[in-house]
C-alpha cells in the first residue's frame, strides 16, 4: 500500500510541475495572441476619421437640404429694364 501511495503522489508531482507559471510556452502563446499595439492605434485612428467623414457627410446633407428650401429672393429684371441700361 506504501509503494501504491508513493507512486500516485510521484505521478501528482510530475504532472503538476508542468504546470507552473514559468512555462514559456504558454507565455509566448498568450503574447502572440494580443494585438500589437500600434495595430491598435491604427484601428482607433481608423474608427476616428470614419466618424468624422459621417459626420461631415451629415452636415453637407443638412446643409444641402437647407439651401434647396431656402426661398429665391432674387427678382428678374423685366424687358424694359434690360433694354434701358445708361452708362455702359
Amino acid at each position: 500500500m506504501k509503494k501504491l501511495a508513493f507512486i500516485v503522489t510521484g505521478i501528482a508531482a510530475f504532472g503538476l510541475a508542468g504546470c507552473s507559471s514559468n512555462n514559456q510556452d504558454a507565455v509566448n502563446n498568450a503574447e502572440l495572441n494580443q494585438p500589437q499595439a500600434d495595430n491598435l492605434n491604427e484601428l482607433s485612428t481608423n474608427a476616428a476619421n470614419d466618424a468624422e467623414a459621417a459626420s461631415l457627410g451629415n452636415q453637407q446633407a443638412e446643409l444641402n437640404s437647407e439651401n434647396a428650401a431656402a426661398a429665391d429672393n432674387t427678382t428678374n429684371p423685366t424687358d424694359a429694364q434690360e433694354q434701358n441700361v445708361s452708362g455702359m
